[in-house]
């Protein structure tokens, strides 16, 4: 499931806690950010922008991922080295950040995940309706 189906849904309230966010809708739906970890993986959640109280009680106007490419899958702290001349260590790791953007008529929250693995597992967030 994509976070679009957000979309033109109002929620009633926004939990987070431990590398999970939980959004309530109006229409009594639930859904579900987060990842099911397994070998060789870490995927949780980096930073949130923004106050997730400006997505409640208004309709959802966006809601949409963007993934970080090849060029920019290095940690922050290799990029910074790489600019001050130190030469990053090899490593056949892959990281991967992922951005959902969610609006409504009262502010933008911008959620940030950072994923890493060997390469071979998804390294962004599941999100998924609560049964």
């Amino acid at each position: 499931m994509n976070i679009s189906e957000l979309l033109g849904k109002t929620l009633t309230k926004v939990d987070v806690a431990n590398d999970e966010i939980i959004f309530h809708t109006t229409c009594g739906r639930a859904f579900s950010m987060s990842h099911h970890q397994d070998c060789c993986e870490f995927v949780a959640i980096e930073d949130i922008t923004g106050d997730t109280k400006d997505l409640i009680g208004h309709p959802i106007t966006m809601a949409e991922e963007s993934s970080s490419d090849k060029r920019y899958r290095e940690p922050l702290e290799q990029i910074t080295d790489r600019l001050k001349g130190v030469q990053p260590e090899e490593s056949s790791e892959s990281q991967t950040w992922t951005f959902y953007k969610l609006a409504t008529i009262k502010g933008y929250v911008d959620i940030r995940w950072y994923g890493t693995s060997n390469g071979y597992y998804s390294e962004s967030a599941d999100f998924e309706e609560l049964k």
